[in-house]
C-alpha cells in the first residue's frame, strides 16, 4: 500500500489500493456464489438426484436467485430478542469472514518477491488466529441474543467446538512455521517451490517428515470441518436435535449473512490448506528458472493464480463430498477426536520436527 501512496500520491495511491480491495472482494463473492452450487450439485449428485437446474443454463445462476430472495424478505426480530445484539451478530461473522482474506496471498507478483495479496503482514498466521478466534463472538451473540433455547444450545456447542479444534490447528501450522522459519505467508509458499516434492504434506526432500507432515495435512483438513461446523461435525446445527442451532431465530438479509461467513471460512480454510501444505501457487512440477524468465510476467502470475485456484476448488469438493457421505458424530464422540487424539498427535508431531529441524536442518 505504502508503494502505491508513493508511487500515485496520497490521492491517486489509497484510491487505486480500495479499487484493488473492491475488485478482490467482488471475485471472492462471485467464486462463493459457484461453490455454494458445486456444494448444492455435489451433494444432488451423491444422491442420484439433478440438484439446482432452473435458474439459468444449468441451475448457475441458482445462488444469485437465492441472494435476490434473502434481500427483499422481511427481518423478523423475535419479541423477546436484543435487538441490537441479535442483528449485530451476523453483521460480526461476515465482517471478520470477510477481514481474514486480507493477509491470503493468490498469486505471485509482477514485482520480484512480491505477491497478489491485500496486506502481506509478516505475522500472517498471528493475523488468521485473531480473527478467526473472534468468529466465535458472533456465534455466541446471534444464540444468546434470540431468547429462546435452542439457538443459545447451539452458539454453547459451536463455541466449544470452534475452540477445541482452534487448538488443535495450531499446533499443525506450528509444525509448517518450525520448517520455514517465518510466519509470513508469502514465505510460507515460497518455500514450496519447485515442484511437488517440495509441497509441506509430502517433504520428499526432508525425505522423513512424510511421515509427520502427510497427517498433520489430515488432522488439518478434519479440525477445519469441525472448525467451520460443517458435516460430520455440525452438531450446533444439528436438525434433529436443535432445529437450525443458533440460526433458528434468523431469516432474510441477518441469515444471509450468516451463511456468507460460514462460506466464506470454509474457502479461506481451503486456501490455507493450499498454502501451508500444497504449495499456494506453485504447480506440481517445476519449469525451471531460465523458462520462467522468458515468460512475461502477468502470465507467470495468472497461472499462479490459475493453480491456486485449482487446489482450493479441490479441496472445496472433498469438503462437499464429506458432507454428502460421512454420519454427523455424537458431541462426545467430536470432542473425544479433538482433544483425546488430535492435540496428543499434533503436539507430538511439534516436538519431531522441531527435534529434526534442530538436528538436521531442512533442505529448502
Amino acid at each position: 500500500m505504502s508503494n502505491a501512496i508513493e508511487s500515485l500520491g496520497s490521492f491517486w495511491g489509497p484510491l487505486l489500493v480500495l479499487g484493488q480491495i473492491g475488485l478482490f472482494t467482488l471475485v471472492l463473492l462471485l467464486s462463493i456464489a459457484f461453490l455454494l452450487l458445486l456444494d448444492r450439485k455435489v451433494w444432488a449428485g451423491v444422491m442420484m438426484r439433478k440438484g439446482p437446474n432452473v435458474v439459468g443454463p444449468f441451475g448457475l445462476l441458482q445462488s444469485f436467485a437465492d441472494f435476490g430472495k434473502f434481500l427483499l424478505k422481511e427481518i423478523v426480530i423475535p419479541a423477546g430478542a436484543n435487538k441490537f445484539v441479535f442483528l449485530f451478530a451476523p453483521i460480526l461473522t461476515c465482517t471478520l469472514a470477510f477481514a481474514a482474506w486480507a493477509a491470503i496471498p493468490v498469486a505471485p507478483g509482477t514485482d520480484a518477491g512480491t505477491s497478489w495479496v491485500v496486506a502481506d503482514l509478516n505475522v500472517g498466521i498471528l493475523y488468521l488466529f485473531a480473527i478467526s478466534s473472534l468468529g466465535v463472538y458472533g456465534i455466541i451473540m446471534g444464540g444468546w441474543a434470540s431468547n429462546s433455547k435452542y439457538p443459545f444450545l447451539g452458539a454453547l456447542r459451536s463455541a466449544a467446538q470452534m475452540v477445541s479444534y482452534e487448538v488443535s490447528i495450531g499446533f499443525v501450522i506450528i509444525t509448517v512455521i518450525l520448517l520455514v522459519g517465518s510466519m509470513n505467508l508469502s514465505d510460507i509458499v515460497n518455500n514450496q517451490a519447485g515442484g511437488l516434492q517440495n509441497w509441506h504434506a509430502f517433504s520428499f526432500q526432508n525425505f522423513p517428515l512424510i511421515v509427520v507432515m502427510f497427517p498433520m495435512f489430515v488432522i488439518f483438513f478434519i479440525s477445519a470441518l469441525a472448525e467451520t461446523n460443517r458435516p460430520p461435525f455440525d452438531l450446533p446445527e444439528a436438525e434433529s436435535e436443535l432445529v437450525a442451532g443458533y440460526q433458528v431465530e434468523y431469516g432474510s438479509t441477518p441469515y444471509l449473512l450468516f451463511m456468507l461467513g460460514e462460506y466464506l471460512n470454509i474457502v479461506l480454510m481451503c486456501a490455507m490448506m493450499t498454502i501451508l501444505f500444497l504449495g499456494g501457487w506453485h504447480g506440481p512440477v517445476a519449469l525451471g528458472s531460465e523458462v520462467v524468465g522468458q515468460l512475461p510476467v502477468l502470465l507467470v502470475s495468472l497461472a499462479g493464480l490459475f493453480w491456486f485456484m485449482l487446489k482450493v476448488l479441490f479441496l472445496f469438493f472433498l469438503f462437499a463430498m464429506v458432507k454428502a457421505i460421512v454420519p454427523r458424530y455424537r458431541y462426545d464422540q467430536l470432542m473425544r477426536l479433538g482433544w483425546k487424539i488430535f492435540l496428543p498427535t499434533s503436539l507430538a508431531a511439534v516436538l519431531v520436527v522441531a527435534g529434526y529441524v534442530t538436528y538436521f536442518g531442512v533442505q529448502s
